[in-house]
């Protein structure tokens, strides 16, 4: 017959709360008593039903983080491995198990409807997207990373125009006018039709704000022009074959992902070009890999791993009801020796 906990209680001379307290909150019991339960409840073969912990309870111990892409998609950028770190560290500190909630066949409303997880943790969702009423018609806690500042809901992230104006600054300052943009694709949720371009927008914004100030703009006349690429080192390769081909090629690749940044130098290589005394290379985000590379890349730092960290303290937060509110965090650009000066 299999043990329950009041078989324990029995044993070790408690009430059965002092039990459930063992295994749901042993801060609030004894090491000692904790130790004791702990032994009988291995000697009895005693272990817990998770599905009946979570109906007892109201809660399933599990955080979710969503993405709006498929897992094997969004991992191959290596800067959302570190929000995942961030993230699992208070998962650990606060005891929480970590659920990667990716659309289900293709659908990211059913995967919310679905999710048996206490709040949730969102990448690549955005103001005016429709999945957002989800949240609220399932009274689910949620924090958004990169979302956007609003009042309809919490958000931790960066100044996108401002890291971007800064970054672009670095660049002009430089001497360099014929500049390839290799820009971020923009979320798409097929099931839904939404798409979020919010960050994209933003980054434009701050580039050409540093683009008017030196009296210049993008078009294909001004030498200043924009790719769309996937956020992955093939696809920034193919795009930095495609500008290299060009008869006037430009001095200056800005990647707005690092990752990107790894193709253009694999094409640089294949071409017998050196960086930065042929082609300059700058990056976005300052992943760890980032200051390994040859030659090590300029790049704008944002905080990936404390985004993730501050993110998943803010979801507990809300789910414990205390009071949150947005957090923009602070970026800055990090020049290495992928930049260089344009010699006219």
């Amino acid at each position: 017959m299999r043990a329950t906990i009041n078989d324990i209680a029995r044993k070790a001379g408690v009430s059965k709360t002092t039990v459930s307290f063992a295994f749901n909150n042993p801060s609030k019991i004894s090491k000692e008593t904790f130790s004791r339960i702990m032994a009988i409840a291995d000697e009895l073969g005693y272990v817990p039903d998770p599905v009946a912990r979570t109906l007892a309870m109201k809660q399933t111990g599990s955080i979710g983080l969503l993405l709006p892409q498929s897992i094997q998609e969004v991992f191959l950028n290596p800067y959302i491995s570190e929000i995942l770190r961030g993230i699992g560290y208070i998962c650990d500190k606060e005891g929480l198990s970590l659920s990667v909630l990716s659309p289900l066949k293709g659908v990211l409303t059913q995967t919310i409807r679905n999710a048996a997880v206490d709040g949730i943790i969102t990448l690549g969702i955005g103001p005016g997207m429709s999945v957002l009423e989800l949240f609220h018609q399932r009274g689910l806690p949620f924090v958004t990373i990169d979302g956007g500042f609003t009042d309809n809901f919490i958000n931790v992230g960066i100044d996108d125009e401002k890291a971007s104006e800064d970054l672009m600054e670095t660049v002009l300052s430089r001497g360099h006018t014929n500049i390839a943009v290799f820009m971020l694709k923009n979320v798409s949720l097929p099931d839904s039709g939404d798409h979020f371009s919010l960050t994209n927008d933003q980054r434009l914004n701050g580039f050409n704000k540093s683009l008017k100030r030196y009296g210049l703009a993008f078009g294909n006349h001004t030498g200043i022009t924009v790719c769309h690429s996937e956020v992955t080192p093939e696809s920034g390769r193919l795009a930095a074959r495609d500008v290299l081909s060009r008869a006037k090629s430009p001095s200056a690749i800005m990647c707005l992902a690092d990752i990107q940044a790894i193709g253009v130098y694999e094409e640089c290589a294949k071409r017998g070009l050196s960086i930065p005394h042929d082609v300059s290379v700058v990056g976005f985000d300052d992943i760890p890999f980032a200051v390994h590379m040859a030659p090590p890349l300029t790049t704008l730092h944002q905080p990936g791993y404390e985004k993730g960290e501050l993110a998943a303290e803010t979801l507990v937060r809300m789910i414990n009801k205390q009071p949150v509110k947005s957090v923009c965090m602070d970026t800055s650009v990090i020049v290495r020796s992928s930049l260089g000066s344009c010699i006219k």
